[in-house]
């Protein structure tokens, strides 16, 4: 049993007290405090450690730290507290469980209804459960398996093939180091694979490395490359790792040395993957790119043999069937009266005509009925219903189905979120973006609310006094001004058929 299974549950201390469910990013650093990961951090940091991180990357007592460790609460949750007196807060899950206390050292406010709030944090409750748990370890758990005196770590934010291996192998006898694989979860890998397939991946894959120490960590990347850079390196640190294999700078302040992989490449006349220097061309093979493992998958080709494992081929062709076997979400875009919804149904007739795919049509005017009655047409209601839409979508494709979607979706950051909540099920997103002018679509205007909305007779109207913001990540452009609805839906059908998720047409 795990360290994260052995928490005491029933404090009645904390029974009536203040509970709160950070954000994503928030919980990743909760979980990461909570396993020492983020040594000498004992908890949230407070503002003038904040401030003096933002500044110098260092807290206020000279110590070098990258990172803003923070957590922010709605500021009534704490309004009238004396915070000498204040009670701790219990930090829940998604679901609500119970993850942590955190004894309340600071409370200071941060921007409008929100405040921020610092103070140790230590595990309560039986919250925080996830696939693989049993990977999910503290520090200390990591460091009593160590007995080289050098620790090779090493982050597996995607699949082990051979050259990797290689390059893994080579530096730990190198070193003779111990080894220690930390793997990246909580979000997305590479082309969408999940993190329960990503650490599948790396597995399928211990036989190849000598007694691996494999840890899952809920490492979430900021967009800063220094930033993350500097953070893997202080969490390799905390895990015991006294090398890191990859190409990042060595942490100022101490930290793992960092060894650069070496370019390797496939020797076809012993089957070895030697530095490039010591092969000649005639015998060498590249490794394959991202792009071509994710091509042969697609097309449901096998991985060759002496670029991958076969458990690790098997596991990426479970996390990556054939696009025809995939789920994929169908998402199409355009002003009221663009002809989105007819294409769409076009679309949806003629594959349940073959029978060729399990569909799932979200009709806009069919999903604020059933899905999402009551809302309205303001920005935070339109974002909520096409989340709505995105979630069953991704649901839907998670299991192999197509979803079918055909909202107005005028706001990119909504689009963005329902392709991002596709992409964690594992499945594939396709925006279609119908961009009929809207001097058309108000000729057509068959529910009468271009003439409406001129009138004054009802606000919120996309493309009257409500933005459309124009998608510039859209798969495919159709007009259906410049042609008929059944030459749209042949122009998706063909696109499809071409792009594997559906049988050619001819």
């Amino acid at each position: 049993m795990s360290e994260r299974s052995e928490r005491v549950i029933g404090d009645e201390a904390l029974r009536g007290a203040p509970t709160w469910t950070p954000n994503p990013t928030e919980l990743s650093d909760l979980e990461l405090l909570l396993a020492g990961a983020y040594a000498p951090l004992g908890g949230f940091l407070g503002r003038d450690d904040l401030r003096s991180v933002a500044a110098t990357s260092r807290l206020v007592d000279g110590r070098p730290w990258p990172l803003q460790v923070k957590l922010e609460v709605p500021a009534g949750m704490l309004d009238g507290i004396d915070v000498a007196e204040a009670p701790p807060l219990v930090l829940t899950d998604a679901e609500g469980a119970p993850i942590a206390r955190l004894d309340v050292a600071e409370v200071w406010p941060t921007r409008e209804g929100w405040c921020g709030v610092a103070g140790p944090v230590t595990a309560y409750g039986d919250g925080g459960r996830a696939p693989f748990d049993r990977l999910r370890v503290p520090t200390e758990h990591v460091r009593e398996q160590l007995t080289a005196q050098r620790v090779l770590g090493y982050f597996a934010d995607r699949p082990l093939h051979r050259p990797q291996l290689a390059q893994l192998n080579h530096a730990a006898r190198q070193l003779n180091a111990q080894l220690v694989v930390l793997v990246p979860v909580g979000h997305p890998g590479p082309d969408g694979l999940t993190s329960e397939s990503l650490v599948r991946c790396v597995l399928a894959a211990r036989d190849r490395m000598n007694e691996p120490v494999i840890v899952a960590i809920p490492l979430t990347n900021r967009g800063d490359e220094v930033t993350d850079t500097l953070v893997r390196a202080r969490v390799a640190a905390a895990y015991g790792a006294t090398h890191l294999l990859g190409t990042a700078n060595t942490m100022s302040g101490g930290g793992p040395r960092v060894l650069v992989p070496r370019e390797l490449v496939y020797d076809s006349r012993d089957g070895q993957w030697r530095d490039r220097d010591e092969v000649p061309e005639r015998f060498e093979r590249i490794a394959l790119t991202d792009e071509e493992i994710a091509g042969l998958l697609d097309d449901g080709l096998p991985l060759p043999e002496w670029h991958t494992p076969p458990a690790v081929a098997r596991e990426l062709s479970k996390a990556r069937p054939p696009r025809r076997q995939r789920g994929v979400v169908l998402f199409f875009t355009g002003f009221s009266g663009s002809g989105k919804s007819t294409v769409a149904r076009g679309v949806a007739d003629a594959l349940l005509e073959t029978g060729e795919r399990s569909l799932t049509v979200l009709d806009g005017d069919v999903v604020r009925r059933e899905l999402s009655a009551g809302l309205g047409f303001s920005k935070a209601d339109r974002d909520l219903n096409i989340r709505r839409i995105g979630w069953v979508a991704a649901e839907t494709a998670r299991h192999g189905g197509m979803a079918i979607c055909c909202p107005i979706a005028p706001y990119a950051s909504a689009r963005a979120n329902a392709r991002a909540m596709a992409t964690a099920a594992g499945a594939d997103f396709v925006l279609v973006h119908v961009s009929t002018p809207i001097e058309v679509c108000e000729q057509r205007d068959r529910k009468g609310l271009y003439a409406r909305a001129r009138a004054g007779q009802i606000t919120g109207m996309t493309g009257i006094d409500d933005p459309y913001e124009v998608p510039t990540d859209a798969e495919l452009v159709l007009d259906t001004s410049e042609g008929s609805i059944d030459d749209a839906v042949d122009t998706v059908l063909v696109f499809l058929g071409e792009e594997g998720w559906i049988n050619p047409r001819s």
